[in-house]
């Protein structure tokens, strides 16, 4: 297991001990960092498939509105 050594603020580290007393402090800072780790690379991956179709729009031929919904109605008969 690995040792790791953060300077935090007064407040925060005070704020910390009140809502986590009686608990394993270094099993909820553990299991804290895993939930933030794992929001930032969804938030990455989420931004690269969004990045993705962005890109891929940008070798798209427009299409006209009326050309759509022409297509639609053919679709449902």
């Amino acid at each position: 297991m690995a040792t790791v050594n953060y300077s935090i603020p007064d407040d925060v580290k005070e704020l910390f001990n009140t809502a986590f007393t009686g608990r394993n402090r270094s099993a909820v800072v553990s299991e804290l960092m895993r939930q933030a780790a794992e929001h930032e690379l969804c938030l990455r991956h989420r931004q690269e498939a969004i990045d993705a179709v962005l890109e891929e729009r940008r070798h798209l031929t427009p299409v006209a509105r009326q050309a759509i919904e022409d297509a639609l109605s053919e679709g449902r008969r």
